[in-house]
This record gives structure tokens, C-alpha cells and sequence, in this order.
């Protein structure tokens, strides 16, 4: 147990498990997060000695971080669930330029491969004032643990946006248990090293302070070790998965992220999810049913899945009239520019198919660009076909999802990019995202699957899902920091 008050464990992520609105009367009120790794987190049972901490996101969360004691929630009276959070009162520039500037604009573009790079990136004295404020932004959280944490306490540190924190802790508090997880693909060491030699340093040096980093797929692992190899010149071990460095060995874990499957299914059994069905029944009639349910955001290649599409009603027109793809594409990162341009060309590009294909009885595209999780659920339970063709991502929980509520059986199409092909394999069809006539002739071997092998598929794709739930994937990092060493 943890002593004066300090924390046994500690969790660490940009986004916590609570943000806040304003009422109308100016009171805050707070209502609970959403995503993977909120549900996966908040899957640690409650106990005394354990504390979240994460960045406030909005103005309206500063406000509530200045106003509960130390910034925490619980001596404030506000509920975060199974685990007591503190909200870190980040300047809103220095938040904005770690954020957007680097997390978002840099590190998730090099993870995914994204940069165009014939104009972009550009490493100039703007990138140094961002790098700058990130590394700010690391320490805000490096300084919050070290004054929670009990002597050899364990500390989960979270995704990109953290990559410098269990550097900055170590240095602070070497009798920690450190570790570090990463939610996204790692960047091969030919593309991670567009970073400047600093950077790229910095951030594998950030990571192997950490005891324990994990990965969702043995290829990120892999390709995480090679970037010490070439980069640092470390000496590592692709088997054992360990890199020695500076004096220390770091163990590198893959750790594939499932589904609960108990309380999901009983989310997409609830009320508003039968309504939204009852409406994508009058909206689809008898004919099949295509769904993607994805950000609008550049690594989840929404363009190439519709001119897929539209490839599929051209060049297999028997499918016209008998098939509607829905498309939902909820929005992401607006405040990038080049985000607001895809979502617009996410637009456009919907347009032109229904404009060629339409017709007064047949919409062959519905594009929803609102967030409306029950209506996912429902696209989820009905769909005969689910699309999901990332560039690269370092998961995919929506192909994962699916199959574990699916009434009928649905047959993914399924990117060979997303890390949860390794797991779904050949249950799922597989394809190059880049390849739109492949990945056409996919959706056209789905559509005209047996409802038997849908069903078999469906079923295979379900076990796997649920093979890791999240509190298993959460317990065993927590259990691989107990016996950590920081000796080589």
C-alpha cells in the first residue's frame, strides 16, 4: 500500500476519464469520456492508492482543475469512475503547441507514415518553440507523478503525447516502476528518421527510460527496436524483445488491445441503438448493407474506401439498386488544416457517387458526418459488410467491434495495414489500401458471401476480439512493471 498519501499506481494520458461542460446557470458539470483507452483504463478495479492524472482539454476543464484541490477531481466531489483523477492545468499555448503542433501534427504523421514529403515536414524555428513547449508539457506531467507516487510505485505512461515523460520521471524518481505504452504504429527507421537527429533521439531515449514499453503488435515491437538499433546504436535483442542502452534494459511487450465483450453487447442492446436501427431499416429496405464508422481523419483513408465503392457499382453494376453504403464519419481535429481539407474531400468525393448513381428510388451513399454513437451500434449490428481500410493503424477496435455484435454474421473487408489483421487474419478479407480495385473486388466477394460463411467468419473475427479485453491487456503491463529491473 501506498504511504502518506502517496499512489501505488499511477496512470498517465493526455485525455483523462472525465472532461466538463458549463450549464447554463455557470455550474460545471462533468460527464465521462470516451474512447479505448478510457474504457481499458478505467478498467483497473477501484482501490485507495491509485490516481489517473491527465491534461485538462478544454477551458472549461481548466476551470475545473483550478477549482478542486490540487487539481483533484475526487476532493472536489466529482465522479471519474473506478479510478480518482488529477487534472493538470497545462498554459493553453504551451498545451496547443505540444498538441497540435507536435503530437498531432508531427508524431502522428511520422507513426502512420503520412507526410507529404515533397512539401512537408518542414523543421524549422516554429518546430523548435513546438518541440520546446512538448517537452514542457512532459515535464508539467513528469513533475505531477513524482509528487504522487510512493516509494517504488508503478507508473502506466500513455501514447505519443507522452514519449518524453518517463525520461523526465526517471530522472526525478529512479525508484519507480516506469512503463510506457504505444497506441499507434511505429514509424520503420527509414521514415522516423525524417525527424531532426535530435528529436528522433529524444524520443527513443524518452521511451527506453521506461522498464516496459509496450506495443498492440509484434510489428510495431519490431520496428521500435530497429529505430534503437540504427539510430541509437543500442544493442538489442529482436527475440527477447529487450534493448540495453545507456545502462539500463528495457523490455519491449506487445499487448493486443480487445473488446469487453459482456458490457458491449449490452451497450448495443439498449433503447436508442433499436431506434437507430428501426431508422437504417426504412433508410436501406431489403438490399444489402456496406458500413465504414470512422474520424474523418487522414490515416483511416475514407476517400479510397468510397471511390472503392464507386469503383464496385462501375465495374459490377449488377450490384445497382441492391446495396447502400453507410458512411459515418465523424469529425476529428478540426483545428488542422489539413484535416478540415480531407473532411472536405471526404464531402466532395460522397457528392460525385451520388450524384452518378442515384435515383429517385435508390440512394446508393449516405454520408453522416455527426457523432452518434447508437447509430454506429446499429450500423454495427446490421451490417452484411463492414470497410475498414486504414493507411496504418495501430489497432483498429472498430474491426473488432463489429464482429462481436453483429446479429448476422458481417463479412470485413479488412486493411493488412491495421494491426488487428494480425489477429483477425484470414477471417477477415484482406487488402492493400492503397489498391482500389482490389479492394472493390473484396467488397464484391463480401457482398455475394453465403450468409453461412458470413456467420463462420463473424464468429472466428468475434473470438479473437475478445481473446484480450482491456483489463486483461491493462493487468498484464501493471504485472510486468512488478518485476521490472533497471539493470542490464
Amino acid at each position: 500500500m501506498a504511504s502518506q498519501g502517496k499512489m501505488s499506481v499511477l496512470l498517465a494520458s493526455n485525455r483523462g476519464p472525465v472532461s466538463f461542460t458549463l450549464g447554463d446557470d455557470g455550474s460545471l458539470r462533468a460527464r465521462g469520456g470516451a474512447g479505448g483507452l478510457a474504457a481499458a483504463l478505467a478498467a483497473i478495479p477501484r482501490q485507495a492508492d491509485t490516481l489517473w492524472v491527465s491534461a485538462a482539454l478544454s477551458d472549461v476543464d481548466r476551470i475545473a482543475a483550478r477549482a478542486a484541490p490540487h487539481g483533484r477531481l475526487d476532493l472536489a466531489g466529482y465522479d471519474s469512475g473506478t479510478v480518482p483523477v488529477r487534472l493538470l492545468d497545462i498554459e493553453p499555448l504551451t498545451f496547443n503547441r505540444a498538441y497540435n503542433g507536435i503530437a498531432n501534427s508531427t508524431l502522428w504523421f511520422v507513426h502512420h507514415m503520412l507526410f507529404d514529403t515533397a512539401n512537408s515536414p518542414i523543421f524549422d524555428s516554429r518546430f523548435r518553440r513546438e518541440w520546446a513547449s512538448y517537452a514542457d508539457y512532459n515535464r508539467a506531467f513528469a513533475d505531477a507523478l513524482a509528487e504522487e507516487a510512493a516509494p517504488g510505485a508503478r507508473v502506466f505512461i500513455q501514447d505519443y503525447h507522452l514519449s518524453l515523460t518517463p525520461q523526465l520521471l526517471r530522472e526525478l524518481r529512479p525508484d519507480l516502476a516506469i512503463g510506457h505504452f504505444s497506441h499507434t504504429p511505429w514509424a520503420p527507421p527509414d521514415y522516423f528518421r525524417l525527424l531532426p537527429d535530435d528529436v528522433a533521439v529524444g524520443l527513443l531515449e524518452g521511451l527506453l527510460a521506461a522498464d516496459h514499453a509496450g506495443f498492440l503488435t509484434e510489428r510495431w515491437a519490431q520496428a521500435f527496436i530497429a529505430c534503437c538499433e540504427t539510430v541509437l546504436g543500442a544493442r538489442v535483442d529482436p527475440v527477447s524483445r529487450t534493448v540495453e542502452y545507456a545502462g539500463r534494459r528495457t523490455r519491449i511487450g506487445v499487448h493486443p488491445l480487445g473488446v469487453e465483450p459482456e458490457s458491449f453487447r449490452a451497450r448495443a442492446h439498449q433503447a436508442d441503438v433499436a431506434t437507430r436501427m428501426a431508422g437504417l431499416r426504412s433508410l436501406v429496405g431489403g438490399r444489402r448493407l456496406i458500413i465504414r464508422v470512422d474520424r474523418a481523419e487522414l490515416s483511416k483513408n475514407i476517400v479510397r474506401g468510397l471511390l472503392a465503392y464507386r469503383d464496385l457499382l462501375r465495374r459490377r453494376p449488377e450490384w445497382q439498386g441492391r446495396v447502400v453504403h453507410v458512411a459515418l464519419a465523424y469529425p476529428s481535429r478540426h483545428d488542422l488544416p489539413e484535416y478540415r481539407e480531407y473532411a472536405a474531400s471526404v464531402q466532395r468525393t460522397a457528392k460525385e457517387i451520388i450524384d452518378e448513381f442515384g435515383s429517385p428510388d435508390w440512394e446508393p451513399l449516405v454520408l453522416a458526418v455527426d457523432d452518434d454513437y447508437a447509430r454506429s451500434l446499429a450500423a454495427y449490428r446490421m451490417a452484411h459488410v463492414a470497410l475498414v481500410n486504414p493507411i496504418r493503424d495501430g489497432m483498429n477496435l472498430v474491426a473488432k467491434e463489429i464482429p462481436v455484435v453483429s446479429d448476422n454474421g458481417c463479412a470485413v473487408v479488412l486493411s493488412r495495414e491495421a494491426g488487428a489483421a494480425t489477429e483477425l487474419g484470414d477471417a477477415a478479407l484482406l487488402i492493400n489500401p492503397y489498391d482500389i480495385e482490389a479492394t472493390s473486388d473484396a467488397l464484391h466477394a463480401a457482398l455475394s458471401m453465403s450468409g453461412e460463411e458470413r456467420r463462420a467468419r463473424t464468429a472466428r473475427m468475434a473470438a479473437a476480439a475478445v481473446a484480450q479485453p482491456p483489463e486483461r491487456w491493462l493487468t498484464e503491463q501493471l504485472s510486468a512493471l512488478e518485476t521490472a529491473s533497471n539493470h542490464p
